[in-house]
């Protein structure tokens, strides 16, 4: 048996509306780009005297490193109307491999690694996207080893 180093578990994603961005970016740019985004999307939750209702996220729709595809947003309570690119979306519905990672961002590979062999060994399928959402941020968490992020895999 091999040792697991992550608490891995799945889950049923319901209806969640999002406000959100969806782009390409290369990953040299992609921290800065998320963290405008962040703001702007905030401040259009703002102006619409409405709260996210959880924290931020970032899906993955592709692994080019070059020209990611990638979605970034807040939950929200209900579907609201767009402006310019911040359009209304939802996180994918069904089920979800889920995993509570710690730790800078640069190693949850490993994490991914053991989710990937997890999909495998419990007949799952991937269904090609990877959501990560973060509880906190580097400028919140006292050094990168206290970074939260919750990765959710999609899977048929």
């Amino acid at each position: 048996m091999t040792e697991t180093r992550f608490a891995i578990e799945v889950r049923e994603q319901h209806f969640q509306p999002v406000m959100s961005v969806r782009t390409i970016s290369s990953v040299s740019k992609l921290p800065q780009l998320i963290g405008e985004t962040y703001e702007r999307i905030m401040l259009f939750l703002k102006e619409m005297d409405v709260n996210p209702a959880g924290p931020p996220f970032v899906c993955y729709y592709n692994l080019d490193m070059e020209h990611l595809d990638v979605e970034i947003g807040f939950p929200v309570e209900d579907v609201l109307p767009g402006e310019g690119d911040l359009c209304p979306s939802e996180i994918v519905q069904g089920r979800m491999v889920s995993c509570m990672y710690k730790g800078p961002y640069e190693k949850m590979n490993a994490a991914y690694e053991e989710m990937n062999a997890y999909i495998g060994l419990h007949g799952y399928k991937a269904r090609g996207m990877a959501y990560e959402t973060y509880y906190n941020s580097p400028m919140d968490a006292k050094s990168a080893e206290d970074l939260l992020t919750r990765i959710e895999l999609p899977v048929e």
